[in-house]
């Protein structure tokens, strides 16, 4: 799996973005609305990109989190042949393509579902989902009651262990693979999927493409719960919010200490490519959350430099903004264009510096795989290496408004001489096995061997 490590993703969710109608009416005619991402293509080029992870796109009645056919397309985002060429069109440009796989829960309007409430205990179904009881109403006035993702009941749990469940799950997987060629999936709410579904979720996928990557959604706790099951790569929260807070506190211990934690000396995520992001569909946007812009620089130079794979989120190369409210989280999935998003976005330059980031990532095998090691740690200073095959690479950033200048230990021979890759001119070399160099205000600089 070392080239999904080495990914540089892209994160859309597609309803949002392609302007599609907040509900399904199962009945209108299929809208190619998917069909605008052939034109972000370049775009995502351009950036660096090698791997598009896309949100809900099979039938469903809201959010696409509630889905009520996982066979076929959301006609409000086109049809499967329209998911086939966009998927062809990927392939060619040699990205790779990751859909959401939300096997924990259904819509209430999923076909088995909608059978249950009109043929009550005659249903052939009943036994697909989780805590059906014909002695209690639900919530949502059903002649049953039945469990919900978290109370949710708009999200019904299906029964995992039930195998006419698994047979007709993995058989959509493998028609989304014979079909449209996906190359692998992130898996929703994973945290909450009972560990046996996983891993015989792992070995369906295995044997369908040896070089199939899942991902695992959680939030809370030991990551390594769900990779012991088979899955690649899970959603490293831990750092999503350690990048934003580090930087509103003034304090990169935090970071640091998270980083530590994960992917030093003992580690308990050593050797693991957890997916990095700054924000997501379920999250406020970065350019929202950070008091200072201006730390956005710093910040996507860490989430290309720190151990894992970067995501970014639609937009969110450009600074957009977007909060949730208390009822309302659809300011996080706008309706995006092309060209009008990059020429109206609040730092458009920001895409500059993030295709550089990746092009440095990608030339400097070290920041991919490289083992890490924290070098210095202030409040508003951090500065750490990426070690592999004897060559160093060095990233130090600066949350402070003026220039700081550090001065720590590196693990490189005296006399070797780095060059900043972000500057292309700024040298520092390593004398007394130390490295002195001088950090712009709420600047970077990622340093390899000249």
């Amino acid at each position: 799996m070392a080239d999904w490590n080495d990914a540089v993703f892209y994160h859309i969710y597609p309803l949002g973005l392609c302007g599609a109608p907040a509900r399904n009416d199962f009945s209108a005619p299929p809208v190619a609305r998917l069909a605008e991402l052939h034109g972000w293509i370049p775009h995502l080029r351009g950036l660096g990109v090698t791997a598009l992870y896309l949100g809900p796109l099979f039938e469903s009645t809201a959010h696409g989190y509630d889905t009520a056919d996982y066979w076929h397309m959301d006609r409000r985002l086109g049809t499967d042949d329209t998911l086939k060429e966009l998927a062809a069109a990927l392939r060619e440009a040699g990205i790779r393509l990751v859909l959401d796989g939300v096997f924990h829960h259904v819509g209430r309007d999923f076909w088995a579902f909608r059978d249950l409430r009109e043929k009550g205990e005659a249903s052939a179904y009943r036994d697909w989902f989780h805590g059906v009881d014909f002695s209690r109403r639900s919530p949502a006035g059903d002649a049953f009651g039945y469990d919900g993702w978290r109370g949710h009941y708009d999200l019904v749990k299906l029964n995992l262990g039930n195998p006419a469940v698994r047979e007709h799950l993995f058989g959509a997987i493998r028609s989304w693979v014979e079909e449209f060629g996906i190359d692998g999936l992130r898996l929703d709410v994973a945290e909450d999927i009972d560990p046996g579904f996983l891993r015989a979720l792992a070995d369906f996928t295995r044997a369908l493409r040896p070089d199939f990557w899942l991902l695992g959604e959680a939030i809370h706790g030991d990551y390594r719960r769900l990779t012991d099951t088979g899955l690649h790569s899970v959603t490293n929260y831990e750092a999503y919010k350690g990048l934003y807070s580090s930087h509103n506190d003034r304090n990169y211990f935090e970071i640091a200490f998270s980083l530590n934690r994960q992917f030093g000396e003992g580690g308990v995520y050593r050797g693991l490519p957890l997916y990095n992001f700054a924000d997501n569909h379920d999250v406020n946007r970065v350019a929202s959350t950070l008091r200072e812009p201006a730390h956005l620089d710093a910040l996507y130079t860490l989430l290309f430099t720190i151990p894992g794979v970067p995501s970014i989120y639609y937009g969110s190369e450009w600074g957009i903004l977007g909060a949730r409210s208390a009822t309302d989280d659809h300011a996080l999935r706008p309706r995006l264009r092309l060209p009008e998003a990059a020429h109206q976005a609040p730092r458009p330059s920001l895409a500059g510096l993030i295709a550089r980031l990746a092009q440095i990532r990608r030339e400097t095998p070290a920041l991919r795989a490289g083992e890490y090691r924290q070098l210095h740690v202030d409040h508003e200073q951090f500065a750490f290496a990426r070690t592999l095959g004897g060559k160093v690479a060095v990233t130090a950033v600066n949350a402070a408004d003026a220039p700081a200048t550090l001065e720590f230990a590196v693990p490189a021979a005296d006399g070797t001489a780095f060059v900043d890759r972000l500057s292309e001119g700024e040298r520092s070399t390593v004398s007394g096995g130390r490295m002195r160099l001088e950090i712009p205000p709420r600047g970077s600089r990622i340093l390899v061997p000249a």
